[in-house]
């Protein structure tokens, strides 16, 4: 990690760091002495903003209360916890090692050691989650100490153990139907807890966003140390091999230990329209005019009118965003904006 970090630290051009992110994967496999060396390094090469936010990424399993301390101590400052639910049958279903009661508890011990800006995770359409353990999984977060929410709908990746059970007809996919009315019913229960739907799968109370996600959806340059980690600054992107030997020999030997690609306008402009509609923000036309030209809003604007005539995006002020309708089918719009 030190002799990466070292490689990297022209690539962000001296700029400011505002966030460091530790995740995904299982970073609490770490020590907190590893933990603070790699900060150390981080520091040493990199000029770090003092108020910097620090993410840390973990399962409630892991977060003991000595581990928490630690944290604290070394300079994490938000932690993400990854839930998921508050039944056990369901987490059971998903291979987690924690339960619903340890969910609570980790987050309120987090929390009494000194943690302000707490953050979990929870998915929803689940093979039979019901209506009632959903909206009991989102009333139980929103009266717990976090800040912040991310809720993501069930994804069928081929590995794991859904998708073999689906592929297998062991477990039935919950209907689109029911899907709808719990993303709906996450909606509107964030709202009346407080919290603001920034994204269209994150939520946040007095705006306690994730600055380092929403570094991304706004565009700004990053870098990701680490097997698999990805890197972006502005002008080109690249992956670092995933195969962790692989990933090591390259650093050591000084031979490439990543891949990289320009990036063309239009891909810069697909980047632009796939990360910023996503968002309150939305999408600045003076932004598109300025940074890619009239002929590129001219397009926007004829592609984005049937959506404005259904309701599906709004246009105030020059920019446009999706409507909560629009939210639902806005994989949909953002295939439709792309230049292809």
């Amino acid at each position: 990690m030190q002799e990466e970090a070292k490689l990297s630290k022209n690539y962000l051009q001296n700029e400011t760091i505002e966030t460091v992110y530790f995740g995904g994967g299982t970073p609490s496999v770490l020590e907190i002495k590893e933990l603070e060396e790699i900060l150390a390094y981080i520091n040493q090469y990199f000029k770090v903003s003092e108020n910097a936010e620090i993410t840390f990424e973990a399962n409630p399993d892991d977060l003991t209360t000595n581990y928490l301390l630690g944290l604290k101590v070394s300079g994490i400052n938000r932690l993400s916890i990854g839930i998921q639910a508050f039944q056990d049958v369901h987490l059971k279903k998903m291979n987690r090692r924690h339960t619903a009661t340890q969910a609570i508890e980790v987050i309120e011990n987090a929390n009494r050691i000194g943690f302000d800006n707490l953050s979990a995770d929870l998915i929803y359409g689940l093979p039979n989650l019901n209506e009632d353990e959903w909206i009991e999984s989102l009333r139980t977060v929103f009266q717990l100490p976090v800040q912040h929410l991310s809720a993501y709908h069930l994804t069928y990746h081929e590995g794991t153990a859904f998708y073999t059970w689906l592929k297998k007809g062991t477990l039935k996919e919950l209907s689109e139907t029911e899907s709808v009315k719990q993303f709906n019913l996450l909606i509107d229960e964030a709202e009346k807890a407080g919290f603001e739907q920034y994204e269209i799968s994150n939520f946040a109370r007095d705006e306690k966003y994730s600055r380092h996600n929403t570094a991304y959806w706004m565009g700004t340059a990053y870098l990701g140390l680490g097997p698999s980690a990805h890197s972006f600054d502005r002008i080109s992107r690249r992956w670092n091999v995933s195969h962790v030997e692989s990933h090591i020999k390259g650093i050591e030997s000084g031979s490439s230990y990543f891949e990289e690609e320009i990036l063309t306008e239009k891909e810069r402009y697909n980047e632009y329209i796939l990360t910023h509609l996503r968002t309150k923000w939305g999408i600045d036309l003076e932004v598109v005019e300025n940074e890619f030209g009239s002929g590129y809003k001219s397009n926007l604007l004829n592609q984005i009118e049937k959506y404005l005539q259904t309701g599906n995006v709004l246009l105030n002020n020059k920019v446009l965003t999706l409507s909560r309708n629009g939210l639902f089918i806005s994989d949909e719009i953002m295939t439709e904006l792309m230049i292809i």
